[in-house]
């Protein structure tokens, strides 16, 4: 494990800068310089970045869940021990507990960090990078038990503060905020129906009858298509102020009360 050697002597980046990135796939970076990890290390470096303080035990049984505990340890000695081989380093172990160095900063940190914050009623205009964070899965083509697990805990993590982002900016009235909001969820999950509900909401709130209208049809296709399913009554029941004159008109062959009627001449409507 080293930092890259095309860099001429004594020109390396910063000794106290450590970026560990592991949404989007594992780098380790000293500075700007990408470090290059044997990807048995790299396994070894996620774990405990997202298991902090994670006694060894704990650490061996996940990443060697079919060895013995004793060749489990022994194999994670071998590792922690390659790793302290190398100035760019960056665990700590104390006692029985291994944990990234405190220089170190993780990305996936940054994701719960802004998650924790709005959920706290920060302001979420404060939070310029929330929208981005997490915008990549953890790990991708990593499928370890423990991969998987963290990997649905923070797209979940995800779509709840996107979408309490879209509402709290949606109860202030902010409803371009709120929409390009709502609409990140949506990407991170098409299925998912309370991003798609918000998106009605929102446009509802802005008088935008079409637009509501259009979106709920959109996702009563998809959900028709993709599953067989029908929206929720609770989806279906933002509409039905607006759609409800429309179906009764339909049914009775008329226009809805409030339409505007044919103002042509008579002479005109018979030509």
């Amino acid at each position: 494990m080293a930092a890259d050697p095309t860099l001429p002597a004594g020109e390396g980046p910063p000794q106290d800068t450590v970026h560990l990135r592991l949404l989007g796939g594992f780098r380790l970076l000293r500075g700007t310089v990408p470090v290059a990890v044997p990807r048995g290390l790299q396994r070894v470096i996620a774990l405990i970045g997202l298991r902090p303080g994670a006694t060894r035990s704990n650490l061996a049984g996940l990443l060697w869940p079919d060895n013995a505990e004793e060749r489990a340890l022994a194999s994670l000695r071998t590792a922690l021990w390659r790793l302290r081989q190398d100035p760019c380093c960056p665990i700590s172990a104390a006692g029985d507990t291994v944990r990234l160095d405190p220089v170190v900063r993780l990305d996936v940190d940054d994701l719960v960090l802004s998650a924790a914050r709005i959920r706290e009623g920060e302001n979420p205009r404060a939070l310029a990078d929330a929208l981005d964070a997490g915008r990549h899965d953890l790990l991708p083509g990593w499928y370890d038990d423990w991969v998987l697990l963290e990997r649905e805990r923070l797209r979940q993590l995800r779509l709840h503060m996107l979408e309490q982002i879209a509402g709290n900016h949606l109860v202030a009235g902010r409803h371009g905020e709120a929409l390009q909001a709502a609409l990140e969820a949506m990407a991170a999950e098409p299925l998912r129906e309370t991003p798609h509900r918000l998106v009605v909401r929102i446009h509802l709130a802005e008088g935008n009858a079409f637009e509501a209208v259009h979106a709920f049809y959109v996702y009563r296709d998809l959900l028709l298509r993709e599953l067989r399913l029908e929206p929720s009554a609770a989806m279906s029941a933002l509409l039905e102020e607006t759609l409800g004159p429309i179906r009764e008109a339909t049914r009775n062959g008329g226009l809805p009360t409030g339409a505007p009627a044919d103002t042509a001449s008579p002479s005109r409507r018979g030509t």
